[in-house]
């Protein structure tokens, strides 16, 4: 949604090209670190470090990165379950305006609440164990005035059906389903309000293999159905590469680069990504890419090192990378990338 003008609050305008349902600038997330009895801050962690990415209508956008490096931040920012510290979320509502979702006031957020939605990683907390199946998936709903009595039922049945749990289930509580259907119930309430967007935060990974399989495959059918569009958290490439249109890479709170899937695993252009398309296990036993281990520790998002923040843990790491941060930059059609040294280096990818 570039070289436009966005004018701010609820009102916010914007033309630009309407794929793009989407997009992130510059946003931050800073955790004030305090320190002795009068809790002065004397610093800040960066979970999210000055993000730019976009997500057009209709695709699922896969986020990937190690544990800690701000996936889980950023989802939250999106659907401002926290407030984000600096940038611009900008949304398309379906009548074409499109919002800044960082700066819309309690009663604009409470209006446009219901076009984005999160799938939650745990199944288990994500769910109130004291609301029956048809409480959990009524109170979006509810919240957004969408329907009451019989058709708020019947509304709640059909879900119900869609994302394949018995109608006979409604009044159980949640401690009577499995880690599975759990995860179905919670995709459930977050299609309640018929949303655009929905925020998957590691959905499956605290489900079995074979679970997440079905998972998967459902959340694939809901978005062919119900015209859905994904941002997808996770750790997993394989799970990435299954069902992600394009991918983001994350590293210590800094999009490293986005591509598309396929371009991604054959073409990385950032020595992270290739580091990490190493330990995607191979089912080809004529496949022999060597795994990269990668020295020393993952920096650290309250003290993050000068320059790029890979550089010391990067084996192509020069001089420049020690001490000037990389730019944001589009090497290749639709490849964007954050490292000096992208045009001259030959990455591994996988076949």
């Amino acid at each position: 949604m570039s070289d436009t003008t966005v004018e701010r609050g609820a009102a916010a305008k914007i033309h630009t090209d309407a794929q793009r349902l989407l997009e992130i600038r510059g946003l931050k997330k800073y955790f004030p670190i305090e320190k002795g009895f009068l809790r002065r801050v004397v610093g800040q962690v960066k979970a999210v470090d000055d993000v730019n990415l976009y997500i057009n209508k209709g695709e699922t956008l896969g986020l990937v990165g190690e544990s800690g490096c701000g996936k889980t931040t950023l989802g939250r920012c999106i659907v401002r379950a926290i407030e984000a510290t600096e940038g611009e979320i900008l949304f398309r509502l379906p009548d074409g305006r499109v919002v800044d979702l960082a700066r819309l006031d309690k009663k604009e957020l409470r209006s446009n609440r219901k076009y984005i939605h999160m799938i939650f990683q745990d199944p288990y907390s994500s769910l109130n164990p004291r609301m029956t199946v048809l409480d959990i998936i009524a109170e979006p709903i509810k919240y957004n005035k969408i329907a009451g009595g019989e058709q708020l039922v019947e509304r709640v049945k059909e879900l119900m059906k869609v994302v394949g749990l018995e109608i006979k289930h409604l009044k159980r509580y949640p401690h009577a389903f499995s880690g599975g259907q759990r995860q179905r119930i919670g995709i459930a309430r977050s299609l309640a309000p018929n949303p655009n967007l929905i925020v998957c935060d590691e959905a499956v990974s605290a489900l079995d293999v074979s679970i997440q399989a079905q998972i998967l495959n459902l959340l694939q059918d809901l978005q062919q159905e119900f015209d859905l569009t994904y941002l997808f958290v996770a750790h997993d490439l394989s799970v990435i590469e299954h069902i992600s249109d394009r991918v983001v890479v994350m590293y210590v709170g800094k999009v490293v680069e986005l591509t598309a899937t396929e371009e991604l695993f054959i073409n990385p252009k950032h020595p992270y990504t290739e580091a990490l398309l190493s330990a995607v296990p191979k089912t080809d036993p004529e496949n022999k890419m060597e795994r990269i281990i990668l020295p020393g520790e993952v920096a650290n998002p309250g003290n993050p090192p000068s320059g790029c923040y890979f550089h010391p843990r990067c084996t192509y790491a020069e001089e420049v990378c020690r001490s000037v941060s990389p730019q944001w930059r589009e090497v290749a059609l639709e490849h964007f990338v954050s490292c000096h040294r992208a045009h001259e280096l030959t990455l591994e990818g996988v076949e």
